[in-house]
């Protein structure tokens, strides 16, 4: 095809440039860092499929971006000589976006432009920021390793269609020249490029070749100007920030290499740089984000840091590096050990791979200990913060990496009866009454709903704290976590009641007497319940309500039963127990009652309402209640 074909872009991209063109122009600048940042990426892309074809370099191995300018035709032209597009993959790569990353770009889009503006790198649409200054793009590219007369023209006004035609190259690679608008003239400066270069791009670590600018005098020695030479000059550090010492490393350049490899428009609460020498040497420069990014729970979403081996990027989601709890952490690890060649398969295998894994895990969590442990109250918030964003997904650790139980345990965070937020275990523990043994849990669908559990009113009562578990993942959490410093964690709605040295002598004489009184009752509620109760029993965890539904200590909690099913999950059938308040004004009458049957059906629908469950039959309960109303 040598003659130009005009296409339509995908419908989500011509949403996408009609937001850009009209709305995001209150910080024009970033389209510099992203287009710096695809350049860059395209360098990256050939190195390393140079590994296994280095005829893809040509004649051309030095690797480099160059940004130059033309005040007359106002233009600004970003040129790479890395991967390159071919034909094809000009139409795909800048006509659509792949898995329409633009749909979720649009719903977190929140009407303040800056962060908006922000948000663009985000979701892989970064080429399209161009059109926040320019009115009309062109891109030039020849892939590595097609022959001159492969090279490809893309070019489109920003409206709803391209065009495409073939063109000779030499050079292999890609420029953007975008023709400004008249509003961003201000783009067409050496030193405004060379400030926005040094706050955005000064990590990258290729050199960034920028024409040098020198005084002209004017004629008669009259006034004069800076114009640009033949002569061209490196404009950033040129070399990876993680392998420069830490203490030529400003914090702002942390945050802003932060933001490079996540985009995300926001600074990391923390960071951790790292050179590590023994058997297994590598560089970590590890970043815990300060919110979670929006497909934190997609499954098919790959996560992980880049990974570099002596500086030469290899792949980016190196999932093998982290274990899956810790996937929202980002950053780059660049091993001195490992092969050029190394696959995401090798990398499952590897020794080395199994060292930089543990010793990075234990570097994140030592970095989370430092917020959580700190006496500061601003890192005390920090931890705070990122316990509400990512808490959930740290607690799969629990049953995923057993070597480091003890610390996530101690990192955890939950509600309780005494703070509804920021209760670590070891607070629990300290805060434990004389004779306690156990730490006391309860799980539900809500912290409202675990409040006012009628499981709790004994322990109200008594003052003891008890733990209000709320995650989706907790009921999980609890089937690895049994204990926590020889203190196991007992959940208040499974097995039989017994608070052992916190239930003194008297009490528990006094509670036989009136459990052997009221057997005659207890036996016609079991009756009456054959079907639905597993067992029927007197109980002194009740306070106030007459009733409550509990399960066996083996059995599934209705709570995760409950979760199972709503994830299209079948769960085990099992009957729960119904546990009776003796002392309560509606038990005490069943007996004499000639609607025994029917209070005992009423009395067992309500302890399953408040214990969250759902009625088989609501109709039924609704007629016996009106019955009893009436009567």
């Amino acid at each position: 095809m040598s003659q130009k074909q005009t296409l339509s872009f995908q419908a989500e991209v011509a949403q996408l440039l009609n937001l850009v063109t009209h709305s995001l122009y209150s910080n024009k600048e970033i389209f510099l860092r992203e287009l710096v940042s695809n350049a860059s990426d395209a360098c990256d892309k050939l190195r390393f499929e140079a590994l296994h074809n280095a005829a893809l370099y040509e004649d051309a191995p030095n690797l480099a971006l160059r940004i130059d300018f033309d005040k007359d035709a106002r233009t600004l032209t970003i040129t790479d000589n890395g991967i390159g597009l071919s034909q094809q993959e000009a139409i795909d790569n800048l006509g659509t976006i792949a898995k329409s990353g633009t749909r979720e770009f649009m719903n977190r889009l929140s009407g303040d432009q800056k962060a908006d503006a922000q948000l663009i790198g985000q979701f892989g649409v970064g080429f399209y920021s161009g059109f926040i200054v320019a009115d009309r793009i062109v891109v030039e590219s020849r892939r590595a390793g097609l022959k001159p007369e492969e090279g490809v023209r893309w070019t489109s006004a920003g409206a709803g269609d391209f065009e495409v035609e073939a063109i000779t190259r030499a050079q292999r690679g890609t420029s953007v020249t975008l023709h400004l608008r008249e509003d961003a003239a201000e783009y067409l400066s050496t030193w405004k490029l060379k400030a926005i270069i040094a706050r955005y791009s000064d990590h990258i670590s290729l050199p960034i070749l920028m024409r040098k600018e020198e005084w002209k005098e004017g004629e008669d020695n009259k006034g004069g100007d800076m114009v640009l030479t033949d002569e061209w000059e490196t404009v950033n550090q040129a070399s990876a920030l993680w392998s420069r010492p830490k203490k030529d490393i400003t914090p702002e350049q942390y945050e802003e290499f932060y933001k490079q490899i996540s985009h995300d428009h926001e600074a990391p609460l923390a960071w951790s740089h790292n050179r590590v020498e023994g058997a297994t040497e590598y560089i970590q420069l590890l970043y815990i984000p300060s919110h979670a990014p929006f497909d934190l729970w997609n499954r098919d979403k790959a996560a992980g840091v880049k990974l570099y081996v002596r500086r030469v990027f290899i792949m980016d989601e190196a999932q093998a590096l982290l274990p899956s709890y810790l996937r929202f952490v980002k950053g780059v690890i660049d091993s001195a050990d490992l092969p050029l060649n190394v696959s995401r398969e090798l990398l499952q295998e590897s020794r080395d791979v199994k060292a930089i894994r543990e010793g990075s895990t234990k570097r994140v969590l030592s970095m989370l200990e430092g917020l959580a442990d700190s006496e500061s109250a601003d890192d005390q918030v920090k931890y705070m913060s990122f316990w509400k964003e990512f808490g959930s997904v740290l607690k799969e650790g629990i049953g995923e990496d057993f070597q480091n139980q003890e610390r996530l345990a101690k990192l955890f965070r939950f509600a309780s009866t005494h703070a509804d937020e920021g209760v670590s275990l070891a607070d629990y523990v300290k805060r434990m009454k004389e004779g306690q043994e156990a730490i006391y849990v309860i799980a539900a669908d809500s912290l409202a709903a675990a409040k006012a559990s009628p499981q709790l009113e004994i322990f109200r009562k008594k003052g003891i704290e008890v733990l209000l578990l709320t995650d989706r993942v907790d009921e999980w959490m609890l089937s690895h976590l049994h204990e926590f410093e020889g203190h196991s964690l007992q959940s208040v709605a499974k097995g039989a009641f017994d608070l052992g040295k916190l239930q003194d002598e008297e009490e528990k004489k006094q509670a036989e007497a009136v459990a052997e009184a009221f057997k005659p009752t207890l036996d016609r509620l079991k009756e009456a319940l054959k079907d639905r109760a597993k067992d029927v029993r007197v109980t002194t965890r009740l306070v106030d309500s007459p009733a409550c539904i509990v399960v066996d200590e083996g059995d599934m909690s209705a709570h995760l039963a409950r979760l199972l099913k709503q994830a299209g999950q079948s769960a085990p059938e099992s009957k729960p127990i119904l546990e009776v308040n003796p002392e309560h004004a509606l038990v005490k009458r069943l007996d004499a009652d000639p609607r025994f049957d029917d209070l005992a059906q009423i009395l067992f629908d309500q302890a399953l309402l408040a214990e969250g469950g759902q009625l088989e039959d609501p109709a039924a309960y609704v007629q016996r209640v009106t019955k009893l109303l009436a009567a």
